[in-house]
């Protein structure tokens, strides 16, 4: 189903509130897909009531990086109110390292930095290093993230030429599987807690490794029990509102 079709929908009550499953193309930033929703649902009639136009509130639950794709819930009206409880779910993702160089922010935004060897990496070390990340951790997210750091997102103070040290944060990893290993690209599929950033579990491979890694691709499956297979497709994006 298209975002045209499911708006569509007469039974549809934004205002009372929706929860809508995005499939989040690639370069999109969430804010853009939450713009997206927030002009195509203004005008629909729920949100006119006795005659006046009720605001439209959007909000998504769970930010994904402008280069991941995948599952992006995305909540309306009186179901906004409900957006922490949907950040706190598990999440499931799949993806690609690239093992033997790093970026500056530990994915394609950036590029190369560094070089490093990977002669000494065999799939049983690859294999077994991964096992070692399982449970609950400290993890540092990377420089360029949204964290809020004195007011402003750390992103900005990177691209700015600055540099910050943010601190690291509980998260947990259920289970992180290697599901194909063609080096120096390697596949994952990682269940993993909330606030855990995958860039930077690429970078931490790549150190466990005695060598470097960043993240080439990456796809939220799941959060909690909802899934991108039942998610909405995305219209092509246009200037003027994304």
């Amino acid at each position: 189903m298209n975002l045209l079709e499911y708006i569509s929908d007469p039974n549809r009550d934004f205002a009372a509130g929706e929860i809508i499953l995005v499939d989040k193309p690639l370069t999109w930033t969430s804010f853009n897909a939450v713009n997206k929703i927030k002009h195509s649902i203004k005008n629909h009639p729920s949100f006119t009531k006795d005659g006046v136009k009720l605001k439209a509130r959007v909000g998504h639950a769970g930010t994904l990086d402008p280069l991941a794709t995948g599952l992006l819930i995305i909540c309306t009206g009186k179901k906004t109110k409900e957006i922490e409880n949907y950040q706190g779910m598990k999440k499931v993702y799949t993806g690609t390292f690239f093992i033997g160089a790093t970026t500056p922010c530990f994915d394609l935004e950036k590029e190369v930095d560094a070089t490093f060897p990977t002669e000494h990496i065999t799939k049983e070390l690859i294999l077994e290093t991964a096992k070692t990340f399982v449970g609950e951790q400290q993890q540092t997210p990377p420089l360029f993230s949204a964290i809020k750091v004195k007011g402003q997102r750390a992103y900005d103070i990177a691209r700015a030429g600055n540099e910050v040290e943010l601190k690291s944060r509980s998260i947990n990893i259920e289970s992180f599987e290697i599901t194909a290993i063609e080096m120096p690209s390697v596949s994952f599929k990682i269940i993993c807690s909330k606030g855990t950033y995958i860039r930077s579990i690429a970078r931490d491979l790549g150190i466990a490794l005695k060598s470097g890694a960043h993240l080439t691709s990456l796809r939220r499956e799941k959060i909690g029990d909802f899934d991108v297979a039942n998610a909405i497709e995305m219209p092509p994006k246009s200037n003027k509102f994304d």
